[in-house]
């Protein structure tokens, strides 16, 4: 039987590189702050326990997983490493093994740890290595003459002869928790930068006669940190790149697979197109046909088959049906659920409003807070008048209206089936089905009226 998998993730930098008050690991790659992304691989890999150790920000690193059910061990003073780790022993139990991440590490996937967890639970020390070209700054995997690891040395520490091995540490190990105690209470902090080094604890194991397994990764990007906006932004390219990757071999076509970010869960049906340029939220789900022009935000949206989002259209928190022609230049804010067949076009915005099917907003438009029908064609210019300064006040349009251009609906009324409302009309009252509404100031002609001359400087 396997013995029982904590996860310990090492969390307390302050990342001053980045320039920032806020905690390094809050800082989101692809919409996630980067210790989200460690989580998410954490709990991937079934472990009975995961804690967070956590130090600069105070209690920013807490608040922000406070719904995570995580475990959190504060390091009030950074000094390195071992140190961190010790804060966390307390609540780990001897019994099982240890896996030790780190938040500034976002790419790592399960499958690349497996190895180590099970390295450890046969009883070895399981460590990830990775061979760089430039091992400038990274810690070096020392090996004996019969090519077994005898320890790291940190480049600050290491001889020039050292430094010119390629082979480095990425910090990421697992280890039976009871000699990792063990072994974490006999580190010192005698070297460059007066810090506990957690990667001393591989001399221990080969002192101890433990078995030291290293491991790479199958990408040099999975142990990659970031300490720096540029290295950020580095990784938040190369893991768009992955997801682009990934929706293009299911069948999406992208105008350009470098142009894309998908912050959040991007899911699509057959033959979905996508424009260059967008960006995708939260959960997003595209149904089969539905196309995408260039520039274009969706947030937690859900868009049946069959529609056409035109350039520049935002739509948040909304369900759009079949069939549907949105843009460009629309936005379709929270609440809203447009049924199949609906037009939206071109600087028009609805807010917390359902519109029936066939039902055509063309130009220039506010619709909020409304119940509109089937088959209902809005004039330019129309607006819903749906706060008094201090309710807001629901409009109701029945199936079949047609409301005339530059309208206002003063809320709270309703427009009954098959009502026509006249251009430029202002309704403050309900009005009857089937009839023409409109409200207008008798139109007149000032007989002789001169427009006034522009009267010359100095006049």
């Amino acid at each position: 039987m396997n013995a029982m998998l904590d996860i310990v993730i090492l969390a307390a930098g302050r990342g001053t590189r980045m320039f920032s008050a806020r905690p390094k690991v809050l800082h989101k790659l692809a919409g996630r702050p980067l210790l989200g992304h460690v989580v998410a691989a954490a709990r991937a890999l079934d472990a009975a326990k995961i804690v967070v150790v956590y130090g600069y920000g105070g209690d920013a690193v807490p608040q922000a997983f406070a719904d995570e059910n995580l475990t959190f061990v504060l390091q009030a003073e950074q000094q390195g490493t071992g140190h961190a780790m010790l804060q966390a022993m307390p609540v780990l139990d001897d019994a099982g093994v240890t896996l030790v991440l780190y938040g500034d590490v976002p790419l790592i996937r399960p499958d690349t740890l497996r190895p180590l967890i099970a390295a450890a639970q046969a009883g070895s020390l399981g460590l990830l290595t990775v061979t760089l070209p430039h091992p400038d700054g990274y810690g070096r995997i020392v090996r004996d003459a019969a090519g077994r690891v005898a320890g790291i040395v940190e480049h600050k520490d290491a001889t020039p002869q050292q430094r010119a091995i390629q082979e480095v540490n990425t910090g990421i190990l697992a280890a039976p928790t009871g000699l990792l105690r063990r072994w974490l209470a006999t580190l010192r902090n005698d070297n460059a930068q007066g810090e506990y080094y957690l990667t001393d604890i591989v001399a221990r194991a080969v002192a101890d006669g433990v078995a030291v397994e290293t491991f790479q990764p199958a990408n040099d990007w999975e142990v990659m940190g970031v300490n720096s906006r540029a290295q950020l932004a580095e990784l938040e390219r190369i893991h768009q790149h992955r997801v682009a990757d990934a929706l293009m071999a299911r069948g999406v076509a992208l105008a350009d697979p470098a142009r894309i970010d998908v912050r959040g869960t991007l899911v699509c049906g057959r033959d979905v197109s996508i424009d260059v340029n967008c960006v995708f939220e939260g959960e997003v789900r595209l149904g089969d046909d539905v196309e995408i022009g260039a520039n274009c935000v969706l947030r937690n949206v859900e868009v049946a088959a069959g529609t056409r989002i035109d350039a520049f259209t935002l739509i948040d928190d909304a369900v759009i049906g079949e069939g549907g022609r949105l843009g460009p230049f629309s936005r379709i804010r929270p609440g809203t659920r447009l049924a199949r067949d609906v037009h939206v076009g071109n600087f028009v915005e609805i807010k917390n409003s359902r519109v029936g099917a066939g039902s055509k907003i063309n130009h220039l438009a506010y619709i909020g807070d409304t119940d509109m029908g089937e088959r209902v064609n809005i004039g330019a210019g129309t607006i819903t008048c749906n706060y008094d300064g201090a309710n807001k006040h629901r409009t109701v349009i029945e199936d079949d209206v047609f409301v005339g251009s530059d309208t206002q609906l003063v809320a709270p009324v309703t427009v009954g089936r098959g009502a026509t409302l006249g251009a430029g009309t202002t309704l403050t009252r309900d009005a009857p089905p089937g009839e023409l509404t409109l409200s207008r100031a008798r139109q007149v002609t000032i007989a002789g009226w001169k427009r006034p001359v522009k009267q010359k400087k100095g006049s």
